[in-house]
C-alpha cells in the first residue's frame, strides 16, 4: 500500500446521526478559543491532574489521552498522570472513574461506548447528563481491514466470497462488549452481505492488531487512524470503509454502500470529561483548558497524524452533548430492532 497523505473531505450530504456528526466540514482550522490564557481559580489546579483512561495505551483512546496531556501541559504547565483501566469496553474505567472526588482533580477520557452503555441501561452514567464534556476532540469513521501480504483474497469482493466458502470459519478481531459500534456495525455487514464470521474478542488494542499481524484473525474492524503505523509500514490493507462516501485519501476503498449495504453508518467519537459535581469554577477552567489544547500544534499534528482532520473532529461542550444524546436515541432505536432489552 502507498504511504497514504491526508486529503480534506469537503462533500457529504449525509442523513440522520451522519449529517449531524459532520456539521461544519473539515477546512483551514481556525482555533475556536480565542483566550490564550485564564487564571487558575483560587490557585487551582495547584498539583497534577489524573486522566483516567478506560482502555489500553496502545489503542485510540491510549493515544489520544497521551496526545491531549501533552497539549495542555503545554499550554498551561499543568501535569497528568495518565491511568488505565481497561475492560468491559470502558465500564471498568467509567466506574472507577464516578467512585473518584468530584474535585476536578481527575478527569475521565471516554468513547462513545459510554452513550451506547446508557442507551442501553439507563442506570449506567449519561455522559451529557452525569459528566460534564469538556471537549470531543476525534470523530472518526471504521474500516476492514487484512494483512498486506494476504494471498487468499485482496479486497472486499474476493474477500466476501472466501468467507462465505469456510461455512462460519472465518474471524475477525474486534472489541468484546455486545452493542458497542463496533459490534453492531458488524451486525450490520454480516447480515447486509450474507456472511458468517466469529468475532475474536480483544478490549486492547496491542492485541488485537497483533492478532491481524500474526495470522490468528482473517480480518480486522477499526478505524484508520488507530492503525496508521501498520498502515504507514504496508502492513495492514483496508477492504472496505463504513461510510456514506469514499474519503479522499482512501479513494481506492470501497464503502459498505457501493457494496450494496444501505444502513446509516455509526462514527466513532472520543473526548474528555470531568464529574458533574465537580466545583463550577475549576470545571470553567478546565474546560478552557482542554479546548485550547485541541488548538494546540502538537494536537493538531497528532489529529491529522491520525486521519481525524477528514471530517470535523471537534465539539465544544455543547456540541458534545447534542452529539451525545443523538447518539443515544440513534443506538436504543438500534437495540429494539435487535431485540435487545433496553431499560
Amino acid at each position: 500500500m502507498k504511504k497514504i497523505y491526508i486529503k480534506k473531505l469537503t462533500a457529504f450530504g449525509f442523513a440522520s446521526l451522519c449529517g449531524f456528526l459532520l456539521t461544519g466540514t473539515a477546512g483551514a482550522f481556525e482555533c475556536k478559543v480565542k483566550q490564550s490564557n485564564m487564571a487558575k481559580p483560587s490557585g487551582f489546579p495547584s498539583r497534577a491532574l489524573t486522566m483516567i483512561v478506560p482502555y489500553g495505551p496502545a489503542g485510540g483512546s491510549g493515544q489520544i489521552a497521551a496526545a491531549m496531556a501533552e497539549a495542555v501541559t503545554g499550554h498551561t504547565g499543568v501535569s497528568i498522570n495518565r491511568d488505565h483501566k481497561p475492560g468491559g469496553s470502558g465500564t471498568v474505567g467509567m466506574t472507577a472513574y464516578m467512585a473518584a472526588p468530584a474535585d476536578g482533580y481527575t478527569v475521565l477520557e471516554h468513547i462513545d461506548d459510554a452513550s451506547s452503555a446508557h442507551a442501553l441501561d439507563s442506570s449506567r452514567p449519561n455522559p451529557a447528563v452525569d459528566l460534564f464534556p469538556l471537549v470531543i476532540s476525534q470523530v472518526t469513521f471504521s474500516q476492514i481491514y487484512i494483512r498486506t501480504n494476504e494471498t487468499r483474497y485482496n479486497d472486499w469482493k474476493s474477500y466476501a466470497k472466501w468467507v462465505k466458502a469456510q461455512n462460519g470459519k472465518s474471524t475477525i478481531a474486534n472489541v468484546s462488549k455486545e452493542g458497542s459500534m463496533e459490534r453492531v456495525t458488524m451486525k450490520f455487514i454480516t447480515e447486509a452481505a450474507g456472511l458468517k464470521i466469529q468475532q475474536i474478542s480483544f478490549d486492547k488494542g496491542a492485541p488485537r492488531y497483533g492478532a491481524l499481524l500474526g495470522g490468528q484473525v482473517d480480518a480486522l474492524f477499526e478505524q484508520p487512524g488507530d492503525v496508521r503505523k501498520f498502515l504507514d509500514a504496508d502492513k495492514f490493507k483496508p477492504i472496505l470503509t463504513i461510510f456514506n462516501e469514499r474519503p479522499s485519501v482512501f479513494a481506492d476503498v470501497p464503502t459498505h454502500r457501493e457494496m450494496g449495504m444501505s444502513f446509516e453508518p455509526l462514527l466513532r467519537f472520543r473526548g474528555f470529561y470531568v464529574h458533574a459535581n465537580a466545583p463550577a469554577n475549576r470545571v470553567e477552567w478546565l474546560q478552557w483548558a482542554f479546548q485550547r489544547a485541541y488548538c494546540q500544534d502538537s494536537y493538531q499534528k497528532f489529529n491529522e497524524s491520525k486521519f481525524m482532520t477528514v471530517i470535523d473532529s471537534y465539539r465544544d461542550t455543547q456540541g458534545a452533548r447534542d452529539l451525545i444524546k443523538s447518539s443515544i436515541i440513534q443506538y436504543r432505536n438500534v437495540y429494539k430492532e435487535m431485540g435487545l432489552k433496553v431499560k
